[in-house]
């Protein structure tokens, strides 16, 4: 019997099956999706080249025909380590397998994320250009997303991130482009910027516009909310009219002022992290506000997939919801479960004495990954667990069919001298 890895949600912690080497891959290509990718694209739009990372899902393979949801983070060099270490450790129950794309703003920073023209920023004056937010968004939206796209197999449900200044740009692109991206986090966002300008124009459009099927989530960092007077706390900022709280105001009205627009239809949520700085607070942003955003993806009834005594029955009307939430939410037909997530429960059955149970699981993975050399194998070790050593092998030379893997030929010239 070989091991998984495999997560499982046990009333809000995650179970840790044993796990095998990943057999069934190619190694060039294992290593090479494992790898993070870097690219440059020249942007006839910003009349340079912009440098970017791609980094596919764990479970990527070429010959599957499996699409994926996409996450763009700005600033994407400085907090790729950020992203992806909550990504790592979330998908499978809290998010789903997505292909993370990380944008350079290291040089011209100022001028692609700032949503206005100014002259003099907190009594200094502004040496850096400003004021091209719109530009970079015609920038993402007619070459580097149509370039992720066209080279890596995605679907058009897409997440922006952004902290400071990229937080001020995600909120612009929410409010004035919101066709291009399903999900925003704004991390400590800059909504101070211009005497908050982009601040007031989003008060009235929230108030007007519907942004139905969109998301926000919004943070704060109050570890210092005035950097001279310690007695500024979240209970008095508002009172206090100094440019040096300018800032924490600003992103205080604005996520008071979008939770009341309930009529909007837009999904928003912010929170104040009291122990964090500017520097430090977009590690937890991106935590809370990725599992926020993909609530809807967290499983119903999770117990019941644990718990031996579950009928099969009710098993596949769960699993039938989830595809159903699945599909409406990534706009496309969407399995249930991960295909690890799908085999992982296949064995977990197997080891407790559920053999119908274990079909079943098998039998979807199949169904969903019909190019994954793996979810055959998986099939041919519940036949021989079954003493079935005629179907075993029908699935194993499918496998091998897929993979040409020398494995599965061992694995069939052991099982034929049975």
């Amino acid at each position: 019997m070989k091991y998984y890895t495999f997560l499982l949600l046990l009333i809000g912690s995650i179970l840790m099956i044993d796990h095998p080497t990943i057999a069934q891959t190619n190694t060039s290509q294992t290593e090479q999706f494992k790898k993070r990718i870097e690219g440059s694209i020249y942007s006839e739009t910003l009349n340079e080249n912009r440098d970017f990372w791609v980094k596919l899902p764990d479970n990527y393979k070429p010959e599957n025909e499996e699409k994926y949801a996409v996450i763009y983070l700005m600033d994407g060099f400085s907090l790729e380590s950020t992203l992806e270490a909550v990504y790592s450790n979330y998908w499978g129950h809290y998010l789903p397998h997505m292909i993370l794309v990380g944008v350079s703003n290291r040089s011209n920073r100022i001028r692609d994320l700032t949503t206005s023209q100014v002259k003099m920023r907190r009594g200094s004056a502004m040496d850096d250009e400003t004021g091209g937010a719109e530009n970079f968004t015609k920038f993402l939206e007619q070459e580097l997303i149509p370039y992720i796209d066209n080279n890596y197999p995605t679907i058009t449900y897409r997440t922006l991130i952004g902290h400071s200044y990229a937080g001020l740009f995600t909120i612009n692109t929410l409010i004035n482009h919101q066709h291009i991206f399903q999900n925003y986090i704004a991390i400590d966002p800059s909504l101070d910027w211009d005497n908050q300008k982009l601040l007031k124009e989003a008060k009235e459009k929230l108030s007007t516009e519907s942004y139905e099927g969109k998301s926000l989530y919004v943070s704060l960092a109050a570890e210092q909310l005035h950097m001279w007077k310690e007695e500024i706390t979240m209970e008095n900022i508002m009172e206090d009219s100094s440019e040096f709280t300018l800032f924490a105001r600003s992103i205080i009205e604005f996520s008071n002022y979008a939770k009341a627009q309930k009529q909007n239809g837009l999904n928003f949520s912010w929170k104040v992290y009291n122990e964090d700085l500017h520097g430090t607070v977009p590690l937890p942003t991106i935590r809370d506000g990725l599992i926020f955003l993909f609530e809807w993806y967290q499983f119903k009834s999770p117990q019941k997939y644990n718990n031996p005594a579950t009928p099969i029955e009710e098993l596949v009307s769960l699993l039938k919801e989830q595809e159903q939430i699945y599909t409406k939410h990534f706009g496309v037909p969407t399995a249930p479960m991960i295909d690890e997530m799908l085999n992982g429960y296949g064995y977990m059955n197997m080891q407790m004495g559920q053999p119908e149970k274990a079909f079943m699981f098998f039998e979807m993975n199949i169904k969903y990954n019909p190019t994954s050399a793996n979810a055959y194998d998986s099939m041919a070790e519940y036949y021989e667990s079954q003493n079935d050593n005629e179907n075993a092998l029908k699935y194993l030379q499918k496998a091998y069919e897929i993979s040409g893997k020398e494995y599965y030929k061992e694995r069939i010239e052991a099982l034929n001298i049975k």
